[in-house]
């Protein structure tokens, strides 16, 4: 049964106009009344894995030794979509990359496929960018359950994870993803692109912010964006950090369904 009190979390600011939905804003998390949202960070998961788990082994990295960060891209793809990937590329660095579905996914399938076979984690920011704490359980899941579909059509994965719009969430999203085997996905640090175009602004705020076991978000959909992601590797690669996807971030532990990482 779902819960029929709604309590919620939510995170700041809207978006800049109507550009492309983006989601983000800043992270001040708190329930309804006084209650704190409940999220679990990459090191306790980690920590928690059992002895099964580990003897799978901590993928390409392991982050209990390793300075590990988890750069994440939110409401792509966009036209600049292709030139981050291209970074990611020469740079050698894995992303994970939550998509809208809505003029997003549908307008460019091809980058989709690309993300995937790249090595990227692929997962769902919404179809709509329809805010889930105002939404119904049936809106909630079609919300979910769309984008998800087209995922795993075009790379053969179904994703396990998702970000909310705008970080909201409540007890009756939990509950929905979990039905539908995903896990949430929140952030520590945020540059707001969506309020500036300025690349070294967007450089400075990260690597103000950014610490081990960080999850950056940034959003591909900004002009200013893209152009600051090569300064945002260099700079975080000199400080001693490994780029890693979400879930290796997590390893040799994984995200739950239904659950809140951050």
């Amino acid at each position: 049964m779902l819960s029929l009190t709604r309590k919620m979390t939510k995170t700041g600011t809207g978006l800049r106009g109507a550009a492309t939905l983006a989601a983000a804003a800043s992270l001040t998390l708190a329930l309804s009344g006084c209650t704190k949202l409940e999220t679990t960070s990459p090191s306790t998961v980690r920590g928690a894995a059992g002895a099964q788990a580990r003897a799978a082994g901590f993928g390409t990295v392991d982050c209990r030794q390793a300075k590990c960060i988890a750069l994440t891209f939110d409401a792509g793809p966009s036209e600049n979509s292709a030139r981050l990937l291209d970074i990611l590329k020469d740079k050698q660095v894995p992303a994970t990359f939550f998509l809208l579905g809505k003029r997003h996914i549908d307008t460019y399938p091809e980058l989709v496929r690309r993300m995937a076979d790249e090595g990227h984690e692929v997962a769902s920011h919404t179809w709509t960018h329809k805010i889930l704490t105002d939404a119904e359980p049936d809106e909630i899941r079609e919300e979910l359950e769309r984008p998800n579909k087209e995922i795993e059509r075009l790379t053969g994965k179904r994703p396990t994870l998702m970000r909310p719009p705008q970080g909201r969430t409540d007890d009756t999203v939990h509950e929905i993803c979990r039905e539908l085997g995903l896990a949430e996905v929140l952030w520590s640090v945020t540059a707001k692109d969506y309020k500036t175009d300025d690349p070294d602004l967007i450089t400075e705020r990260v690597l103000d912010q950014s610490s081990r076991d960080g999850i950056i978000l940034l959003h591909d959909i900004y002009d200013g964006t893209v152009p600051a992601v090569p300064g945002i590797i260099d700079a975080l690669k000199e400080r001693g950090y490994v780029f890693v996807t979400v879930p290796q971030l997590l390893a040799p532990g994984r995200a739950e369904p239904g659950e809140v990482y951050r």
